[in-house]
């Protein structure tokens, strides 16, 4: 089942920020009376809400806009649904908070006049899902799995340690492969859905639909790049045209190379060779660019022949040379890009130490470090400027596909901490947010991302204002850990509500309940895949 990841931005009465700030304590303190969620006030999460994963409720104060208040959730299946199901189990609550906030000025607003009314009879649900955002760009942790599956595994995980402490000394006697057959038939009687093939965690239509649209994005941001060439082509002789094009990458390869080194005292050392990976991508490039013409060609060969009134043979020829042309210009463009972009780069001010709110981080950290998962909120403004607007729409898109083809075994890269991540923008797209919920502290979740995906990191945030100075939108940047947790942590706000389905539960963890079950749905198993299996135990 697909996981939705939604959020709600609302922007805030300055005069009723205290008092919504209060109602959400309140609602803090009520799930609080029972933080294991078995009974109490909020046990209606577990049942009313059954396809919640997480879901926060956060309030950002700002010098430059009124507050907003903010939820945020992760859950299995359609909105629909779970606007719904969340309305049912706290829509009082969250008619209070509606309250609290600024009358929209656009087509929502009567349906916000008749949600906040006095005897209101308009569903909450309605507005709610009328204000979602989706994600600019988004990863979630242990993919494929949804919350009826995470809990079922969590509870045959906690079976199995019973079941072998019980009976220890006749387990330590058997084979791997025995092990694994006595303790599956033990537990097969309370857990009957291990006599069932396990769902897949990512159906085969799902996974084409990811490879077709990361191939789709390629294929767009070609055909965008190669257009002052195309456009030129149109009317220039080849000659002539080859000529401007060489001139200009000649005289903007100079400029760059003059402008490319990192600025004084901002170098940091980075595995990432850009030039090296290039150029082990070769081939692979020439045949995408070779397909691209191809297909291109015969998608735009049928609006040629409408256009000029040629046969289809000369309009499809005539079509792939133009495009071929189009390509040419790539190089040119790109530098002219990354040109572009050095120089706004290079002109940007960055936050060395931006002031932090002591009140504000006590508030922070006594929510933290509870459970082993935490949860961070982060708003910043955003660089002004068409390029700017341009890239980090383009970036977090092309990202986000990144991570779908690539983030499939229920972990990022080489982090097994995150459980989900994402990016919206609010405000007009004039900041940018940030949600993320992860295992272990604050501080070893950043120093995570710097060690091993300071990459992605300055790519998804480098268009913050204040935001470590970066190069190219993927060197340094991230990786000046410091300057940059210390610039994270003054955009952050206290998440003043926080829910998670499985609190006790890491990535690892999960994906250790998963590969036992896996297993134990298995009737048999060699002595070599047992001895493999067991390491989980």
């Amino acid at each position: 089942m697909r996981q939705t990841t939604l959020s709600v931005a609302l922007e805030v009465k300055p005069e009723s920020y205290e008092f919504l700030s209060g109602l959400l304590d309140e609602l803090h303190e009520k799930r609080r009376l029972d933080p294991f969620g078995a009974v109490g006030p909020f046990a209606e999460f577990l049942t009313r809400v059954p396809a919640l994963h997480f879901m926060s409720l956060s309030l950002f104060p700002s010098s430059d806009y009124d507050p907003l208040f903010v939820i945020e959730a992760n859950f299995d299946g359609s909105a629909g649904p779970f606007w719904a199901q969340l309305e049912a189990a706290i829509g009082n609550d969250l008619r209070k908070f509606l309250r609290c906030c600024k009358r929209p000025l656009d087509s929502n607003r009567s349906l916000f006049d008749a949600v906040t009314a006095l005897d209101p009879r308009a569903p909450v649900a309605r507005y709610l899902e009328a204000r979602a955002l989706r994600p600019t760009a988004f990863h979630h942790g242990n993919r494929g799995m949804n919350r009826d599956r995470i809990l079922a595994e969590c509870e045959l995980f906690a079976a199995t340690r019973v079941t072998l402490a019980a009976d220890d000394a006749d387990y330590r006697k058997l084979e791997p492969a025995d092990i694994h057959k006595k303790l599956r038939a033990t537990l097969v009687e309370k857990f009957a859905w291990l006599n069932e093939n396990a769902p897949p965690r990512i159906t085969f239509w799902d996974d084409v639909g990811d490879r077709l649209k990361l191939a789709a994005f390629i294929v767009a941001a070609i055909f965008m790049l190669s257009l002052p060439g195309l456009a030129l082509a149109l009317f220039m002789p080849s000659l002539r045209y080859f000529v401007l094009i060489l001139i200009l990458f000649v005289v903007l390869a100079a400029w760059l190379r003059r402008i490319a080194d990192p600025l004084p005292d901002t170098a940091t050392p980075t595995r990432l060779d850009l030039r090296q990976f290039l150029f082990a991508q070769l081939p692979p490039i020439v045949m995408f660019l070779a397909l691209y013409c191809a297909v291109a060609s015969v998608i735009g060969a049928p609006l040629s022949m409408l256009l000029t009134g040629r046969d289809l043979v000369d309009s499809w020829s005539e079509m792939v040379v133009w495009l071929a042309l189009g390509l040419l210009s790539l190089p040119a463009t790109l530098t002219g890009v990354l040109v572009w972009l050095r120089s706004l780069e290079r002109a940007d001010s960055a936050q060395n130490a931006p002031p932090v709110d002591p009140k504000l981080l006590r508030a922070m950290a006594q929510r933290e470090d509870w459970i082993p998962q935490n949860h961070m909120g982060s708003i910043v403004l955003i660089k002004p400027g068409v390029l700017r607007a341009t890239l980090i729409r383009a970036g977090h898109l092309g990202l986000g596909l990144l991570l779908r083809v690539t983030a499939r075994d229920g972990y990022l890269g080489s982090m097994r901490t995150i459980h989900f991540a994402h990016w919206a923008m609010v405000n007009n797209k004039t900041r940018l947010m940030f949600f993320s919920n992860f295992d272990q502290t604050w501080e070893s979740y950043l120093d995570d991302f710097i060690e091993k995906a300071h990459v992605g990191l300055t790519l998804a945030w480098s268009c913050g204002v204040g935001f470590p100075p970066a190069r190219f939108l993927l060197y340094e940047g991230a990786s000046r850990g410091r300057q940059f947790k210390e610039w994270a942590r003054h955009s952050m706000a206290v998440s003043h509500f926080w829910y998670s389905a499985y609190k006790d539960l890491t990535t690892e963890q999960i994906e250790r309940n998963y590969r036992i079950a896996l297993g134990l749905r298995q009737t048999a198993l060699t002595d070599e895949e047992a001895a493999q299996w067991i390491s989980d135990l």
